[in-house]
């Protein structure tokens, strides 16, 4: 039904993480460094993978894929954030609001499907060595990116479409630092009760799907490593794993208690804080924990750094 009282907004207000003012400028020079590491991190990871011929391999394309996919994502909402905590006028279009909505939600699920692929990858190379090459060669890993990419732009139109078709009536304060489906819904004049079993079915088919994805492949995983006789080589098959294992718990861990949770245990403050962890610190940490916790990368990176010197060098003496 059409706002019978009032008219329909065109502007949103953005509220933020907090509004105690003091800590507004603290918070921007947090998230500042963070972004900024974000952007250096995933940047020099593609770089990497790009550049260098030992990190051509299914692995390194897809943490290549998983860089990008990082920071578009959290170029969505970051920008904004931190203009708002510099500025009074925090408000954000009817229009920009549902891109925004539209783009977090596509780079999320593209990003949710991607770790499900990357979680089969490390199945294959650990439990199928010898099958490695054949089945999982550049070609198939082309096209399996593509279609996380793919999927996560029709992933995200149904999310938009349905929460287009919401009246915001007169009340346009939204209690978050970017515009999400909760908060939209609790803005809603309209029932929500529609949208409210779309986020359950849509975001269990897929967080949910590719979290059992996951977890199917690691159960593989580690009854394969279980079977491994010496310790060296359990540590060195499970050292290939551990890294995605980290960005996988974090990553899942938190999309599944915001948008799964029971209606009950809803808190925007909760909220606030998971979207910090998986939208600003976990694209800023997966680069740091691929890179130190992996030699061949640690390997590239003193190669394009002793490259660059050589280059420096002669150019000082040409």
């Amino acid at each position: 039904m059409a706002c019978e009282n009032g008219s329909q907004v065109t502007e949103f207000i953005l509220l933020g993480i907090t509004r105690n003012l003091d800590m507004h400028f603290r918070l921007f020079i947090i998230f500042s460094l963070t972004y900024i590491m974000t952007l250096t991190g995933n940047l020099l990871l593609i770089l990497l993978t790009k550049v260098d011929p030992d990190l051509k391999t299914p692995m390194y394309h897809f943490l290549c894929n998983l860089s990008m996919l990082d920071i578009c994502f959290t170029s969505v909402t970051v920008p904004k954030m931190l203009a708002d905590l510099l500025v009074t006028d925090n408000t954000i279009s009817y229009v920009g609001c549902f891109f925004q909505l539209y783009f977090f939600h596509f780079l999320g699920s593209s990003e949710c499907f991607l770790l499900a692929i990357m979680s089969y990858d490390r199945y294959v190379a650990i439990c199928h060595p010898l099958r490695y090459s054949q089945i999982m060669n550049m070609n198939i890993c082309f096209h399996l990116s593509l279609a996380c990419w793919v999927s996560g732009v029709f992933f995200s139109f149904a999310h938009t479409f349905l929460t287009v078709s919401l009246f915001f009536c007169d009340s346009n304060q939204i209690n978050h630092f970017f515009c999400d489906i909760p908060p939209l819904l609790h803005l809603s004049s309209t029932d929500t009760y529609r949208n409210i079993l779309e986020i359950f079915i849509f975001g269990g088919a897929v967080a949910g799907g590719c979290f059992m994805l996951t977890l199917i492949s690691y159960i593989h995983i580690i009854l394969s490593i279980i079977k491994i006789r010496s310790a060296k080589g359990k540590r060195k098959a499970f050292s290939t794993c551990t890294s995605h294992l980290i960005v996988v718990s974090i990553f899942f861990g938190t999309i599944l208690f915001m948008y799964l949770r029971p209606k009950s245990e809803y808190s925007m403050e909760h909220d606030k804080l998971l979207c910090v962890l998986y939208n600003i610190l976990t694209p800023a940490l997966n680069p740091v924990i691929y890179s130190f916790r992996n030699k061949e990368v640690k390997k590239a990176l003193k190669r394009l750094i002793h490259k660059n010197r050589i280059l420096t060098f002669y150019h000082s003496f040409s």
